[in-house]
């Protein structure tokens, strides 16, 4: 049963994901984005992850992890972009 919840857990997460990926690439900003808010959660799921090695409890909940740790990362680096492209456009104001 402690899988079921565990699972839920992660399909609601994981669902908001998509959604902030797709909104970070559209809007090329990183205003409204929290670098550290994204890393502390990179690193929950790498602690989810390695608790499921260390339990020896490897199943299909930890592919979940996985898909989130990658979306997750996938808007770590958007935001790298969103933010170079804040500071390059702040350049090209101030230089006009």
């Amino acid at each position: 049963m402690a899988e079921f919840f565990e699972t839920l857990m992660l399909v609601c997460f994981g669902l908001s994901w998509p959604i902030s990926v797709v909104k970070s690439y559209k809007s090329c900003t990183a205003q409204g984005k929290s670098l550290m808010f994204e890393l502390a959660i990179f690193v929950g799921y790498i602690c989810g992850i390695c608790s499921k090695f260390m339990a020896g409890n490897i199943n299909y909940v930890l592919v979940l992890y996985i898909i989130n740790l990658v979306m997750v990362s996938t808007d770590i680096l958007l935001y790298v972009r969103n933010r170079k492209l804040d500071m390059d456009g702040a350049a090209q104001e101030n230089f006009a």
